[in-house]
């Protein structure tokens, strides 16, 4: 069987190069129906992995978020709920100790407000309430972070990052707020460091989480944010932490949720698959008329080889070795085409990537991977089948009798 279908091949490709320039043409709508194909997708494919990297630098993949619920939907209608469960500082000291998988955590409280500067005068700032600052955004200017055991004994400290530190001080230098009184509601807390300045700020002061009262909490609950060792344990981390919280902290089951950045990069992924599979069906239109021009060379090669047919069926060749014979030389016309179209789309890319760097300034790749190619080739085996059965099962039924007597 091997043996048949090997000279099958052969004989396909001795009839190809027999009419070169012919199949080329016929063949043309393949080629750049293959070609279409091929660029589309690596260029979608490059664009779901600069879409991955952007996630990857913007976010962390290792985050787990816990977010309290304030709101219910009943009859479809969005409503605040009266009571649910949040989290304070003592609770996620709690959470953060019973967690087995390790992992550094951080809880955050923010709200705008206006706070008192030295001067009694007033200034619009975020304020923040946390246990700790995440590393990346910890870059000291002058003075110091509280620690640990400030959080833990509500001490009134607070640090500031540089654009507050330069409305509160006015003409002075930034560093003069330091070790000044400001107040924040009715807390009043001293400045003991500044922050040093980045891009885009807007002004911000941030005090230990301990000196907020469970009644501006639960107001506002605030979000806590583990970073994982291991992005491997992201989430078993989320179900583990789901399982604490639905023990530990009194309140309905939907008062919390637990998510992740990969829900980010799944969605992305969801939304290129669906682009890839529209471009598919719209480039798919080319290729389908490339099969009728493979019918095509087929069916003239059956016309030019009536006698030649008729002589191998006297001989003693059954209908399922012409058949095959024909099939095997229309997926072999179809591979050739398609592999054609393959280099064509390779190098309309590499011409493509350029301009689209040009236009949008992105450090964007086109992306070739093992499914592409995959996917053309089971394209070219799928062509020839469907488009060669026709003439194949032509040439099968013809009589001996009647094909050798065609002149």
């Amino acid at each position: 069987m091997l043996k048949k279908l090997l000279n099958s091949f052969a004989l396909a490709l001795h009839n190809i190069r027999t009419r070169l320039f012919y199949t080329l043409l016929s063949i043309l709508g393949i080629v750049i129906g293959v070609g279409a194909l091929v660029t589309v997708l690596s260029l979608i494919d490059g664009m779901e992995k600069f879409a991955r990297d952007q996630i990857a630098t913007t976010t962390s993949l290792k985050a787990v978020m816990v977010q309290t619920e304030t709101y219910k939907r009943v009859n479809e209608v969005r409503l605040q709920k009266e009571n649910y469960g949040y989290l304070n500082y003592e609770r996620f000291r709690a959470f953060d100790e019973a967690m087995t998988i390790p992992a550094t955590g951080y809880i955050q409280f923010m709200q705008n407000s206006e706070v008192q500067l030295p001067d009694s005068s007033k200034v619009g700032a975020t304020v923040q309430g946390i246990n700790a600052i995440h590393p990346t955004a910890a870059t000291i200017k002058t003075g110091r972070l509280f620690s640990p055991e400030d959080v833990a004994d509500n001490a009134p400290v607070a640090f500031v990052n540089d654009v507050f530190a330069k409305q509160a001080a006015g003409k002075d230098p930034v560093q003069t707020i330091v070790g000044q009184t400001i107040t924040y509601k009715d807390k009043a807390v001293k400045v003991i460091g500044v922050l040093q300045p980045k891009k885009q700020e807007r002004p911000e002061i941030y005090l230990p989480i301990s000196l907020f009262t469970d009644a501006e909490l639960k107001a506002d609950p605030p979000r806590v944010v583990f970073e994982v060792d291991d992005v491997e344990q992201v989430q078993a981390f989320k179900k583990e932490a789901e399982r604490w919280l639905q023990t530990n902290v009194k309140g309905d089951p939907t008062d919390f949720v637990v998510v992740t950045n990969e829900g980010r990069v799944e969605q992305a992924a969801k939304g290129f698959l669906l682009f890839r599979v529209i471009m598919g069906l719209i480039v798919g239109i080319s290729v389908i008329v490339g099969g009728i021009g493979v019918m095509n060379v087929l069916l003239i090669s059956v016309s030019e080889r009536t006698v030649e047919i008729g002589v191998r069926k006297a001989m003693g060749a059954k209908k399922h070795d012409i058949l095959m014979q024909f099939l095997a030389e229309s997926v072999t016309v179809s591979l050739f085409g398609s592999f054609m179209g393959l280099s064509l789309g390779v190098l309309a890319t590499l011409g493509v990537v350029p301009i689209i760097k040009a236009l949008t300034d992105v450090p964007f790749q086109a992306a070739y991977t093992f499914d592409t190619f995959v996917v053309i080739t089971i394209v070219a085996i799928a062509i020839g089948i469907v488009f060669g059965t026709y003439p194949a099962m032509r040439a099968a039924k013809l009589d001996p009798v009647d094909a050798i007597r065609r002149e």
